[in-house]
């Protein structure tokens, strides 16, 4: 089987009033079959990096090799470039992000566009990302993966009534990892939203495994994501 690719593509953002750019992994047999439709992956970088850190830890050599194995299902990945920083009122990242790039994807491509098929990760501040879409929005994400979480203090201060808001039934998976050797402020982060999620009987996984805060440590990981993600599909 012919392995997916990675293009690139970039849009001019309503919100921003600037270009957004992104990166999409398209699964090997998406142009052969013409009628079926995949589930999307959203993945979000980390601080000082661009759409590309996903690219480069091999996200699409490693997900080809799922596919052709048949472990993980043909899925399109989706990852775009945060580079406004700030908190999330600030620079509005997350409302693009739902407003106009998830809607754009589902117009380009054969998406399933259900709530099901649809989950979103990232690591370091891209995790910030991903727990705020997440919370923010968990009537669009069915699972929420946050590697190594940079947590935004702006969702800090509500977390409790954002969890609490979700109805029971409409809560997502989670998957939560850190590395043992991680900065002090990221284990912090990530056992303190742990420590709500277990005071809430929230359903999640919690891993910290061996390593630092850096690429090494996700590129490690990144087939046990994969997989997690695709447990659904």
């Amino acid at each position: 089987m012919k392995g997916g690719k990675i293009v690139s593509a970039s849009y001019q953002s309503r919100v921003l009033k600037l270009p957004l750019e992104y990166r999409v992994y398209i699964p090997p047999c998406y142009e052969v079959n013409q009628e079926d439709r995949y589930p999307v992956l959203y993945l979000m970088h980390g601080q000082s990096f661009t759409d590309d850190q996903w690219d480069r830890m091999g996200v699409d050599e490693k997900s080809n090799r799922l596919i052709a194995s048949g472990q993980i299902p043909e899925l399109l990945i989706v990852m775009p470039r945060d580079r406004y920083g700030g908190q999330p009122s600030e620079s509005q990242f997350g409302e693009v992000i739902v407003k106009e790039l998830m809607p754009l994807i589902d117009r380009t491509y054969r998406t399933k566009p259900e709530r099901l098929y649809r989950a979103v990760g990232g690591l370091s501040r891209g995790a910030g990302w991903s727990v705020h879409l997440a919370v923010n929005y968990w009537m669009l994400f069915s699972a929420l993966g946050a590697h190594s979480p940079a947590i935004f203090y702006e969702d800090a201060q509500h977390m409790r009534d954002l969890l609490d808001a979700i109805p029971r039934s409409s809560l997502p998976r989670i998957f939560m990892d850190v590395g043992d050797k991680d900065r002090p402020e990221i284990m912090q982060a990530a056992l303190w939203f742990e420590g709500l999620l277990n005071e809430r009987d929230i359903p999640h996984e919690y891993h910290m495994f061996s390593g630092y805060h850096d690429e090494i440590y996700w590129k490690d990981h990144l087939e046990q994501y994969l997989l997690w993600y695709a447990a659904d599909w």
